[in-house]
């Protein structure tokens, strides 16, 4: 492989076969049982749940889609990711949606929605809508990851994109249907190891390679444009390039984020498999709070690649002006080449110049030197620099064969640990929530997990399909969290807070917001993520009220035993009024201190992730600044939040 030497494929080799040898060594355990098959039994320790879920979250899509606006931004490219790459979402699971999710003793979200709305028509219609919803939201996200993994190797495997993913993925889909929800916790373990040390070798060289720093705002300048780019706090405007201009308006765009992720949080946050298959509810906030902290380590690695990235270009194209020329020769030889398959044309240049004109080629090499094959995969559909590419520019450029294929792992880790959890916890929903309750009730265990196999498939498959019908992470990230959970954010959020809700108004509005949302992908993606947000969530609150009064409400034992065990917050005076005066004043003090604690742990998630972005860039005042934030943000979740969990000898059941 030209990219590649023997070493390299030994440790991919190597890495893949311990995946699939975990997979077969846990699927006797897996495969004892339903609540094996997708809870793990409820036997995994709360720490590795903590550690697996920080590595599904640090994810190859992610990570290529964040560094690229560190890169363009700097540290202030965090707050662009608060849309969903911050996962602030994590401040609400940590604080009460992941415990409430976890009283309802349920196996699924979908299931949950019968423990809410009833097993009448509305709440099996809720149920139903729900399996849908998520089923809608896994395929978008698989594609997100799909094309992430075909970008990031093929840049070292010479095959296009879509094959390259395709291989990646039969192989994460082998390991992830053998060996259920052990294997997401327990693989998610080695492969955060594997991410770690990744994490800690690119901090330290882009530290060093920053040196004292003194260079690196000129450097940054130069390569993409930004005067401000070793500024840490948000600004009203920044500079961005061509294909990125909406995002200019970055106060704006930050705050409107925020306040999408407070919406998200407390709506559906919380419905993981991870609080599920909690012990207790003390693990459901330690593991959140490990989960949380552990996400810290994610930001020095992706500010190091940012900075890698800037001195790497600056290195390659000292003269900007050859990508455009280098965009402007490919599109007049291949005047049908389009945003959507820009990747998968730039990719068959270089791995086959031979079947293309040879004035193409040799005007490449002009433009971009003699490694132009490489070079180009740098070139983006508008003549800029290829933003999403930067990091396995870097791995490619700034190591030597040898220890790619080390880095190669590391990112497939990263994107293998983010596929098992989505599709395993998906997989339970429409085995648990459709085929179990209503083709076949009375089906044994074996039966039911050869049906997740089976299911597991298919959902792979169609995410692979969507995937190369979008021309690039940031559009299908940006649908997914904006379009699409602008049109489900309302009516999951309802069910929490409001006791005259029903099934039917949940079904209504969601699938109203469902369908909005691909009609705006559809016909509308040419306006701004924020507007399209805010267009579906009033139609889809406007459908789900009227779907809630349209019907009756809930059969009121239904609604009081939820309650009861839930012990959610919000419009609930009917029941509440119901209990005992002790338990409505520990219900009080405990919603209370919830609510208070919100601001804290925002602040406390934010200024972590700040924090070793600051010390890399030497951002030594503004570091000063934020580490008080983070002292007194951790001090007021201390006082609110972690002193008031329950205590370990009352925890355990």
């Amino acid at each position: 492989m030209k990219n590649l030497n023997v070493s390299d494929l030994v440790v991919i080799v190597l890495y893949l076969s311990v995946l699939v040898g975990l997979s077969l060594f846990l699927k006797k355990q897996a495969t004892k049982s339903l609540e094996d098959y997708f809870l793990g039994g409820k036997k995994v320790p709360w720490w590795v749940m903590g550690i697996s879920g920080m590595s599904s979250y640090v994810d190859m899509a992610g990570t290529m889609l964040i560094v690229s606006f560190l890169y363009m931004l700097g540290p202030r490219g965090l707050f662009i990711e608060f849309r969903g790459g911050a996962v602030l979402i994590l401040v609400f699971m940590l604080l009460w949606s992941g415990k409430w999710h976890y009283r309802s003793g349920c196996m699924t979200g979908a299931e949950w929605m019968e423990f809410r709305f009833g097993s009448n028509w509305g709440g099996q219609v809720a149920r139903v809508i729900s399996l849908f919803a998520v089923i809608v939201t896994t395929v978008g996200m698989l594609a997100y990851m799909i094309k992430a993994i075909g970008l990031f190797t093929s840049m070292f495997i010479p095959l296009p994109p879509a094959q390259c993913a395709l291989i990646m993925i039969l192989i994460a889909t082998t390991y992830t249907m053998l060996s259920g929800f052990y294997g997401v916790a327990y693989t998610d373990l080695f492969q955060a190891f594997i991410v770690v040390t990744m994490i800690i070798i690119i901090s330290v060289l882009a530290f060093i390679k920053i040196g004292d720093g003194s260079n690196l705002a000129v450097i940054a300048e130069k390569v993409t444009g930004n005067n401000q780019w070793t500024h840490t706090f948000p600004s009203w405007k920044v500079y961005m390039p061509k294909g990125y201009e909406v995002y200019q308006d970055l106060i704006f765009f930050a705050f409107f984020y925020l306040l999408r992720n407070i919406c998200f949080g407390i709506s559906s946050a919380g419905a993981d498999p991870r609080y599920f298959g909690a012990r207790n509810e003390r693990e459901c906030g330690t593991l959140s709070f490990l989960w949380t902290s552990l996400m810290m380590l994610r930001w020095p690695m992706m500010i190091g690649f940012a900075v890698l990235g800037i001195f790497l270009v600056s290195g390659l194209f000292p003269d900007q002006n050859v990508v455009l020329q280098a965009s402007v020769l490919v599109k007049s030889y291949l005047p049908g080449a389009n945003k959507e398959q820009w990747q998968e044309i730039i990719a068959a240049i270089s791995n086959f110049p031979n079947n293309y004109p040879a004035g193409l080629t040799s005007g490449l090499k002009a433009l971009l030197g003699n490694d132009w094959q490489t070079k180009i995969h740098l070139v983006s559909f508008y003549g800029t620099i290829n933003v999403e590419q930067i990091v396995p520019a870097v791995i490619l450029f700034s190591f030597p064969i040898g220890l790619r294929g080390f880095f190669l792992i590391a990112f497939l880790a990263a994107a293998f640990s983010s596929f098992n959890s989505n599709v395993n916890s998906t997989t339970a929903y429409f085995i648990r929530d459709m085929y179990q309750r209503y083709f076949r009730p009375k089906a044994k265990d074996r039966e039911l997990i050869t049906a997740a196999y089976l299911f597991t498939s298919i959902l792979v498959f169609t995410g692979f399909l969507f995937a190369y019908n979008l021309h690039s992470i940031n559009q299908i990230w940006g649908w997914i969290i904006m379009g699409l959970g602008g049109g489900i954010a309302i009516p999951s959020m309802l069910k929490f807070y409001w006791w005259r809700y029903n099934g039917e108004g949940f079904a209504i509005g969601t699938a109203t917001g469902i369908v909005t949302a691909i009609l705006f992908a559809k016909f509308f993606n040419w306006m701004p993520e924020w507007q399209i947000f805010m267009i579906e969530s009033v139609i889809s609150l406007l459908a789900t009220i009227w779907g809630t009064y349209l019907a009756k409400p809930v059969d009121d034992a239904v609604v009081e035993n939820f309650y009861k065990k839930t012990k959610p917050f919000g419009f609930w005076k009917p029941y509440r009024k119901r209990l005992d005066p002790v338990i409505r004043l520990q219900m009080f003090r405990e919603h209370r201190n919830e609510i208070l604690a919100v601001p804290f742990t925002l602040c406390w998630q934010v200024s972590l992730f700040l924090l070793p972005m600051q010390i890399m860039i030497k951002s030594y005042s503004e570091f000063f600044i934020n580490l008080v934030v983070f002292v007194v943000s951790l001090t007021g979740m201390y006082l609110l939040w972690y002193r008031n969990l329950p205590a370990k000898q009352k925890a355990t059941e």
